[in-house]
């Protein structure tokens, strides 16, 4: 499958030479890798190799979400984690929203992965589940995206169709059922205000995860987000200690 609209100016991949350290970005459902891009350029110049792919049928138009599916969204994230494998001698991968499903399942499936991050990840969106009896061919009217700060513009639909709904709903579904086999260090951003993904979904993450060093940390000044909002700099260095730490770590996280 092919998707049948160029991609939006400013929504495309990106990939950023460094060192042997890999970070694979992983942008969230109806976004793209300019939700991250600032996160990954600021990684970037501490000399990390930085990855970001673009979900297929996102950052074009939303018509073309009607054509892929929650497989499709996991082959290209772990495309570009096998390719970023082949320049780097560990990788680390972030994920915010639905990019910590994807980085979630990744990590189920791949032990050798050095840790994960995770910012707002989604598990469980109870204010969705009505999408599951909805037609799928039916369009949701999206809100405006949910950042607390006032000049951040993200790049993403104001529509998407139920179909699309419907694959979220289904892999966070298949994801919940296998946390227990991440084993790698886990490291999440919980927005204590968050008005797309409940901030109990990293709690219940982290107590099902199998790895022995998992742990969160809390940010008062941002929405769901956060990778657009107030407390980016702050996710930025938690981040860059927390992977200098997870590199004395075996990849499986023990001790």
């Amino acid at each position: 499958m092919n998707e049948q609209y160029p991609v939006i100016q400013g929504a495309e991949a990106f990939f950023l030479k460094g060192g042997s350290t890999g970070i694979l970005l992983c942008h969230g459902f109806l976004g793209t890798p300019q939700s991250v891009r600032e996160l990954g350029e600021a990684l970037g110049k501490q000399g990390y190799t930085v990855s970001c792919p673009r979900l297929p049928g996102h950052g074009t138009h939303f018509k073309d979400l009607q054509q892929f599916s929650y497989d499709d969204w996991f082959r290209s994230v772990e495309h570009a984690y096998i390719e970023l494998r082949k320049s780097c001698t560990s990788v680390f991968v972030l994920g915010q929203s639905m990019g910590g499903t994807l980085s979630l399942d990744l990590a189920s499936r791949h032990s050798e992965i050095q840790g994960i991050a995770l910012i707002n990840p989604a598990i469980d969106i109870p204010q969705f589940e009505t999408y599951r009896s909805r037609p799928a061919h039916a369009y949701v009217t999206e809100d405006a995206p949910d950042i607390k700060k006032a000049d951040a513009v993200e790049i993403t639909y104001g529509q998407a169709p139920v179909k699309a709904y419907q694959q979220l709903l289904g892999y966070m579904d298949a994801v919940r059922a296998k946390l227990g086999e991440v084993r790698c260090p886990v490291v999440c951003f919980q927005s204590l205000e968050d008005h797309v993904v409940p901030p109990a979904n990293t709690d219940y993450i982290l107590g099902k995860v199998g790895s022995q060093h998992a742990f969160k940390h809390e940010l008062h000044n941002s929405y769901h987000i956060a990778s657009m909002d107030h407390e980016l700099d702050f996710i930025v260095a938690k981040s860059i200690e927390w992977i200098e730490q997870a590199h004395v770590l075996p990849a499986g996280g023990q001790a």
